[in-house]
């Protein structure tokens, strides 16, 4: 853990899903190569599946702009029916018990809950998938909200953390999250930024500008308990 930073205990904590709550290549990766073939099947693509670690290096991006990464030469359609079969493949994959969230989730959002934390998620996904895994992995009692860029519309993390911080009224809010969208969305809502390290997916940059990087999610706890109060 970097933490060269004295933190002031926040009023709430704001978490992005995907490499930060949820081990989301626990989900994607079974459901990639049936995505791909069904698309094949249905003429919607052509060619090699594409590789994993492409599809990986894309979370945390809005869908259509993963599509525009992942399927380049995809037409609006295709791009259409992956977004449809993705959330299918991924709802009916939380039903195994290999999807997963990361270790100690779960213990430390219950433990944030007790100690009066306002707890709230703040994605780029879609509404069915982030309300799906927070229902399935029994975290969905511990959360004030349950933001998605899928629900609201929103074109950046920046626009929906705003939205989510003015709609409940939060002044203080540590944004916990693995992505330069998560610090980007901290930062340009005059918030502090804890960067996860521990999924590994975004490179050396991603976690810039964060004011304390975590390198497993139980050292919330130790952060919350040094912080200053207001």
């Amino acid at each position: 853990m970097d933490n060269t930073v004295r933190l002031v205990k926040p009023e709430a904590m704001i978490f992005d899903m995907d490499g930060t709550l949820f081990q989301t290549e626990t989900l994607l990766l079974p459901a990639h190569n049936k995505l791909f073939d069904i698309l094949r099947e249905e003429g919607h693509y052509e060619g090699e599946t594409p590789d994993e670690e492409l599809v990986l290096s894309c979370l945390g991006m809005l869908l259509p702009d993963i599509w525009k990464k992942v399927i380049p030469d995809g037409t609006p359609e295709a791009h259409a029916r992956a977004n449809e079969l993705l959330l299918q493949l991924e709802l009916e994959g939380l039903e195994n018990e290999e999807a997963v969230l990361y270790p100690k989730v779960k213990e430390t959002l219950e433990e944030l809950h007790r100690r009066g934390v306002r707890l709230f998620v703040a994605s780029n996904g879609l509404e069915q998938y982030v309300k799906g895994i927070a229902e399935a992995r029994g975290i969905m009692p511990l959360f004030e909200g349950v933001y998605s860029a899928g629900e609201h519309g929103t074109a950046t993390k920046v626009d929906l953390v705003r939205l989510l911080l003015d709609t409940h009224g939060v002044k203080t809010a540590w944004m916990v999250g693995d992505r330069s969208s998560d610090v980007e969305a901290g930062k340009g809502n005059g918030q502090t930024v804890i960067g996860c390290r521990y999924a590994g997916f975004g490179g050396t940059e991603e976690l810039k500008g964060s004011d304390v990087i975590i390198d497993a999610f139980e050292q919330l706890l130790t952060l919350y308990d040094q912080a200053k109060e207001a």
